[in-house]
């Protein structure tokens, strides 16, 4: 979907008052607040409900409406746009204690998501079926500790452990 079509969308409600995704909530409620990115953000489920626990949250999504609305919810998150298909937000290495990525898929983005984990630190990643193939998180992620590892008909679900 083009970010025009995503920022109508958002410009009528939705997706304003969705939950965080419940693996993000599943995965991060026993975990001391560190340094977060949440990727493809869209209005801020993730990123919101992360800082609401004391995380540090950086926020990244190609829709200016979306960024916008998640601003107006919370000023204290880093909430940039930057179209991710066209590299507008390299990930820098080393630098995250989780980072998020949640019904977006970008195969190019992984090597960059998992030099952007701090050691110890982990990824949690959801993606439609339409749009990957099954196995295809895990083998991007073979070499870290596999928590979760779920192929729905809905949806595909990763959450890993990067090496300490």
């Amino acid at each position: 979907m083009s970010i025009e079509t995503w920022n109508r969308r958002y410009l009528a409600g939705e997706h304003l008052t969705d939950a965080p995704s419940p693996l993000v909530v599943r995965y991060t409620a026993d975990l001391p607040p560190g340094i977060a990115l949440d990727l493809a953000s869209g209005p801020g489920r993730n990123a919101l409900y992360l800082a609401e626990r004391g995380w540090q949250v950086t926020a990244v999504d190609g829709s200016p409406i979306a960024i916008a609305k998640l601003r107006e919810r919370n000023a204290k998150i880093d909430a940039r746009v930057a179209d991710l298909e066209r590299g507008e937000f390299p990930v820098a290495p080393d630098s995250y204690d989780l980072i998020c990525d949640c019904l977006y898929f970008q195969r190019d983005l992984f090597a960059s998501i998992k030099a952007g984990i701090r050691p110890g630190g982990m990824v949690i990643l959801t993606a439609l079926p339409s749009r990957a193939q099954p196995g295809e998180l895990r083998m991007h992620f073979q070499d870290w500790k596999i928590l979760h590892d779920a192929e729905e008909d809905r949806v595909l679900e990763l959450v890993a452990v990067r090496a300490p």
